[in-house]
Order: structure tokens, then C-alpha cells, then sequence
């Protein structure tokens, strides 16, 4: 049974940083690639970040280049999102997902609770 736990959430001010950590069990968490979606308030699930089971090729929704960082650490079967610069259109829910199927793609096979991230001052 795939379980996806996101953490790592809160407050932030305009120009802070976070890190959000989702923590993958009951799936070889190596052998998949991971996304990072986000949802805000009163709009639909939009695709943030993403990253090839391998670790080493990673894609971005053009407002967050520069400013997130994708990672994935096979061994503690954990993905991150290091965000850096933060702006208040980046308050949302932030949930990780599997892909659906080995090779990467926006695809989405199961997806965690969420973490809540506000930028506000």
C-alpha cells in the first residue's frame, strides 16, 4: 500500500525559505519518479516540480525555476522541495506524488495528505 507523508509546512514571510519533506513507503521508491503539486485556495491542482527516479533529471513549472529545488534520497526514501524566495501566489497545499508508471511524467498515481504552506507578512 502506498503511503506518501508530506511535512515541512507553515509560515513563511515574502522572500523566506522552506523545505518540505515527504517521506514514501509500501512501493521500491527507487525505481519511480516523484512530483510536487500544489493546490490554492479556490483553484485546481497544479503541477510544481518533478524528478526522475534516478535523481538526476528534474523538471519545473516555469514560475518556480530558480527558486525550487527538487531532491530525492533513495536511501531514506524521501523526496524534498527546497523553496527559496518565496511569494505569497506560492501559499497553497503542497502535496508529493507518485508517478504513475516507471518512466517520469506528471501522471499521478498516488498522492499524500498535504503540507500548508502561507507566505504572508
Amino acid at each position: 500500500q502506498v503511503q506518501l507523508v508530506e511535512s515541512g509546512g507553515g509560515l513563511v514571510a515574502p522572500g523566506g525559505s522552506l523545505r518540505l519533506t515527504c517521506v514514501a513507503s509500501g512501493f521500491w521508491f527507487e525505481n519511480f519518479g516523484m512530483n510536487w503539486f500544489r493546490q490554492a485556495p479556490g483553484k485546481g491542482l497544479e503541477w510544481v516540480a518533478g524528478i526522475a527516479n534516478g535523481g538526476v533529471s528534474r523538471y519545473y513549472k516555469d514560475s518556480v525555476k530558480g527558486r525550487f529545488t527538487i531532491s530525492k534520497d533513495n536511501e531514506k526514501n524521501a523526496l524534498y522541495l527546497q523553496m527559496e524566495g518565496q511569494r505569497r501566489k506560492d501559499t497553497a497545499m503542497y502535496y508529493c506524488a507518485k508517478v504513475d508508471g516507471y518512466a517520469w511524467s506528471k501522471e499521478i498515481d498516488s498522492k499524500g495528505q498535504g503540507t500548508q504552506v502561507i507566505v504572508s507578512s
